[in-house]
């Protein structure tokens, strides 16, 4: 379950017990995503990666932009190219 956690300037994505997560700062409409980190429990799951699809689709109805900083963030929007629009 994906979920914008704004108090740890962070999005989270629930899944069997664990939070995989993507930090992020900046402005309201435009978030750099400087870290994503998943539980060992997690890795190579693909949780990471659900993560990183809510997230782009939240900043798509949201209207928002992501900058990508962090290295998986970057890799991951440059496999999906059609995530493009919400990059800045």
């Amino acid at each position: 379950m994906f979920s914008d956690n704004p108090d740890r300037q962070r999005f989270e994505w629930a899944e069997k017990g664990a939070v995989v997560f993507a930090d992020y700062r900046g402005a309201p409409e435009r978030l750099a995503i400087t870290h994503v980190e998943a539980p060992i429990a997690l890795r190579g799951t693909g949780a990471a990666g659900r993560l990183m699809e809510a997230m782009a689709d939240h900043a798509r109805r949201e209207d928002l932009k992501l900058v990508p900083i962090c290295g998986y963030a970057v890799a991951w929007f440059r496999r999906h190219r059609d995530w493009q629009d919400v990059l800045a």
